[in-house]
């Protein structure tokens, strides 16, 4: 009986000790959480996608829109401007076509229409300037000033009805990010309260790792322009761009998009350089001095030909394969939501690689 009492006296001594010795541990931890790095855990959404109709090649875009409509989630309509007084500014053109082909995204795609605006200014005597730094510098400027254009925006969103607004300011120099992000923020936040979307599209050489980019829009990486207008030939992107894109995106707010681009470009020797949809480049392949051949780092296919001049010309573009296989990387980096630049001209078996996507 006795040995019997200091055997469970011993079982109790000892299990005090490990409460102990646990709880101690446990302090000891928690004391110390400047040392414990607890990593968000990415979740990975169904499948997305959304691109552009432009206004230059509408008729062509809403012909592959009808193609893939039942699979997107928005539409982002490429068609506002400035003009020389820094005003929003829609060409008589897209003024005729706004009407009726806004009518007709809205009976077919799901979630919205997005109206995409972008420092592009239009002169009247038919001159411009793309991706006109200045013209940000003083829209963002003053708090008066980015209050009157988003008073602007906003009443161009209820003039049409569009879901939301698509902001794409490109080349903004770096003495102006600060205020940008301010608009960015102000505008989010007047959309917020209408119900109505923003979506911001940011350049792979814009420097997003030293922005306080706001929370609440969905922010869109451009996954091209690798090789274009600004250099010698080469494919959009490649494999590794992307995945150092996705890395990249990782830091950002919210569950974003990237964004890649269907057809090429033409390189001529001579220096000058012309964007192809995807069903030119296909023609012209048919002229070339050797198959075509696929690039293994980025899937693009690529070829030479010499045109009726005996110019030679170099043509690198992306078709269905090259596209699937940027999709499937951004997918394993977790970015299943895509957006593509842009419709108009695309091949069939593209239309039903992006059908395939969201199905």
């Amino acid at each position: 009986m006795c040995k019997l009492i200091v055997t469970n006296k011993w079982l109790v001594i000892a299990s005090i000790s490990i409460i102990l010795f646990i709880t101690a541990m446990f302090k000891g931890l928690s004391g110390n959480t400047s040392h414990v790095e607890v990593k968000p855990t990415k979740v990975d959404p169904n499948p997305t996608l959304s691109t552009w109709v432009v206004d230059w090649q509408w008729k062509s875009g809403m012909d592959d829109l009808r193609s893939i409509s039942s699979g997107l989630t928005s539409v982002q309509v490429f068609a506002a401007y400035f003009d020389e007084t820094d005003h929003l500014y829609f060409t008589d053109q897209i003024n005729e076509v706004l009407p009726v082909l806004f009518d007709t995204l809205k009976g077919i795609v799901s979630t919205g229409v997005d109206l995409t605006l972008v420092n592009d200014r239009l002169n009247q005597n038919g001159t411009g300037v793309q991706k006109d730094p200045d013209l940000i510098t003083r829209l963002m400027a003053t708090d008066k000033s980015r209050s009157k254009h988003i008073d602007e925006i906003v009443d161009t969103l209820t003039k049409y009805d569009f879901s939301g607004v698509e902001i794409d300011y490109e080349k903004i120099k770096d003495s102006d990010w600060r205020n940008v992000c301010e608009f960015y923020s102000e505008l989010y936040q007047r959309l917020d309260a209408m119900d109505k979307t923003l979506r911001i599209v940011l350049e792979s050489r814009m420097p997003i790792e030293k922005l306080s980019l706001p929370k609440g829009p969905t922010y869109v990486m451009m996954a091209y322009n690798l090789y274009g207008t600004h250099s010698g030939p080469g494919p959009k992107a490649d494999l590794a761009f992307i995945t150092q894109l996705a890395a990249r995106m990782d830091r950002l707010p919210g569950e974003n998009i990237i964004a890649i681009s269907a057809g090429g470009f033409d390189w001529v020797d001579q220096g000058k350089v012309t964007a192809l949809t995807e069903k030119r480049a296909s023609q012209l392949s048919l002229k070339s001095v050797n198959p075509p051949k696929r690039d293994a780092a980025s899937g693009s296919m690529y070829f030479d030909y010499i045109d009726d001049d005996l110019v030679k010309h170099t043509v690198w573009y992306a078709d269905d394969v090259t596209l699937s296989q940027w999709m499937s990387t951004l997918r394993q980096s977790g970015y299943p939501k895509i957006a593509i630049w842009r419709l108009g001209e695309l091949g069939e078996d593209t239309l039903e690689q992006l059908n395939r996507w969201v199905q």
